[in-house]
C-alpha cells in the first residue's frame, strides 16, 4: 500500500472513531455543543470549511482514480494479457485487488466524512434547539405566570367592583330611605306651615273682629257719655 493510501486508510478508520464517539447515546447533544465552543474550534472555525472542501475533492480525485485502476485491470484487454502467463494472471488479480480496496476505502472515507459533518451540524442544531426549548419553556412559564397573576388581579378587580356596587347599592337605598324620610318630614312640615298659616289667619280675622267691636263699644260708650252728660245739664 502506497503511502497516500495508507493515509487515506488511517483517515477511514479516524472517521469510524470519531463517527461512533459522536453517535454514543449517553453524551448528550448540549456537551458537544459544550465541546464545540471549545476556544480552539474557534480559533479554527475560519479554517474549517476550506479543509471541509479540500478533503473531499481529495477524497473524489482518490476514488476517481481507483475507479480507473478497477476498470483498467477488470477490462478484457488485461484479461486476455493475462491468459498468457499464469504469474501475470496473478499480478494483475493482485492490482483489481489493491484498486477495488482502494477504490472502497476512497468512497467509504468520503462518504463518512460528509456523514460526519452533517452529524456535527445535527448536533449543533439539536443543542440550539433545545436551548430555545428551554428559552421558549422559560418564556411559557414566565407568560403563564403573568397571566395567572392577570387572572388574580381581574378577580380582585371584579370583586372589589361588586363590593363596592354592593356598598353603592345599599348607600343609594339608604340614601332612598333618607329622602323619603326628609319627603315626609317636608310634608309634615308643610302641613304645619298651613295649619299655622290658617290659625294665624282666623286669629288676625279674629283680632279684626275683636277690633272692631271694640270699636263699636267704644262709640257706644262715647254716645252714653254724652248722653249722660247732657241729662246730667238738663237736671241742673
Amino acid at each position: 500500500m502506497t503511502l497516500q493510501w495508507t493515509a487515506v486508510a488511517f483517515f477511514l478508520y479516524g472517521e469510524i472513531v470519531v463517527n461512533l464517539i459522536l453517535c454514543l447515546p449517553f453524551i448528550s447533544a448540549r456537551r458537544w455543543r459544550l465541546v464545540f465552543s471549545w476556544r480552539i474550534w474557534s480559533w479554527l472555525s475560519p479554517y474549517w470549511n476550506k479543509c471541509f472542501f479540500t478533503m473531499i475533492m481529495v477524497l473524489i480525485v482518490l476514488f476517481l482514480d481507483a475507479l480507473r485502476e478497477v476498470q483498467k485491470y477488470s477490462g478484457p484487454e488485461s484479461m486476455k494479457d493475462a491468459t498468457v502467463s499464469p504469474n501475470l494472471f496473478d499480478h494483475i488479480h493482485m492490482k483489481l485487488f489493491r484498486a477495488q480496496r482502494n477504490l472502497y476505502i476512497s468512497g467509504f472515507s468520503l462518504f463518512l466524512w460528509l456523514i460526519m459533518h452533517r452529524v456535527v451540524n445535527l448536533l449543533n442544531e439539536v443543542a440550539v434547539s433545545l436551548e430555545n426549548e428551554v428559552t421558549v419553556q422559560a418564556q411559557m412559564d414566565d407568560a403563564v405566570k403573568a397571566a395567572e397573576q392577570h387572572q388574580e388581579t381581574n378577580l380582585t378587580l371584579k370583586q372589589t367592583f361588586l363590593e363596592k356596587e354592593k356598598c353603592a347599592s345599599t348607600t343609594k337605598q339608604q340614601l332612598k330611605l333618607e329622602v323619603e324620610k326628609l319627603a315626609g318630614q317636608l310634608k309634615a312640615a308643610e302641613d304645619d306651615v298651613r295649619k299655622s298659616h290658617a290659625e294665624v289667619v282666623a286669629m288676625q280675622r279674629q283680632a279684626k273682629g275683636l277690633a272692631l267691636e271694640y270699636d263699636r263699644l267704644l262709640r257706644e260708650h262715647h254716645k252714653l257719655q254724652n248722653l249722660q252728660s247732657t241729662e246730667d245739664k238738663k237736671d241742673q
